[in-house]
């Protein structure tokens, strides 16, 4: 009778598990878009604070209550997700800078508010630095094999090169001014802010880092980029 017993419960309970696993089976089929959303984020997260090397795809997995095999049959690897995330980061910048929709805007107004974004979204997501970061630490050999990475980083200079030809036209800009060391001097001063920060902080401590601080750095940069490139 025990046995009996026994036997009926175990096969509830595997066909309850059985239910919950053709129930998420069907999620994915019914919405891979938020479902690779919802890896993406939580490989981001796990990425930047573990490198390529120490991150699991279990801890990954456990970050939104899935499973390994959903984000192997999604990404196929590890290394397939980290270049997923990586491109995803990448995207998310882009995206960003492509809705402050700056045609039309004078070319002075157009480039603070550039860089304005550039400084407060590089401020807001850390992950993102890290993630560049790490890449740099392997010499950027996953990034090589991303074409729709180089696509859409194009895009950035294009729109840098939109502005110059604006402000060049009215003569506002120098006729020099160089769209590619205009976005190197706007990256690296708002990424040395977000990667440097931890070492710096130690050395000279936190006093740049308050809100206040933090806006008034950010009106600096500005207020720098401009003066680089007016004539």
């Amino acid at each position: 009778m025990l046995d009996n017993r026994a036997s009926a419960w175990e096969t509830e309970v595997m066909d309850g598990e059985r239910n919950d696993s053709e129930k998420k089976v069907r999620s994915w089929k019914q919405d891979p878009k938020a479902v690779r959303a919802d890896i993406l984020r939580a490989a981001k997260a796990e990425f930047a604070e573990n490198g390529l090397a120490g991150a699991r795809i279990q801890d990954i997995a456990n970050r939104i209550q899935t499973s390994k095999r959903m984000i192997f049959y999604y990404f196929g690897d590890k290394e397939g997700l980290y270049r997923a995330a990586l491109e995803d980061a990448y995207r998310s910048v882009r995206k960003g800078e492509a809705e402050l929709d700056l045609n039309g805007l004078p070319p002075t107004e157009a480039l603070r508010r550039l860089v304005r974004f550039t400084f407060d979204h590089h401020r807001n997501n850390a992950d993102f630095i890290r993630l560049v970061m790490i890449e740099n630490i392997h010499d950027g050999r996953h990034m090589r094999a991303m074409e729709t990475l180089s696509e859409s980083s194009t895009t950035a200079i294009e729109q840098l090169a939109r502005i110059c030809e604006a402000g060049i036209g009215t003569g506002e800009f120098r006729k020099d001014v160089s769209p590619l060391v205009l976005h190197w001097q706007i990256s690296a001063m708002c990424f040395f802010n977000v990667s440097n920060r931890p070492t710096f902080s130690i050395i000279f401590g936190e006093e740049l880092f308050t809100d206040k601080a933090q806006g008034d750095l950010r009106e600096q940069v500005v207020h720098a980029v401009l003066t680089s490139v007016l004539a």
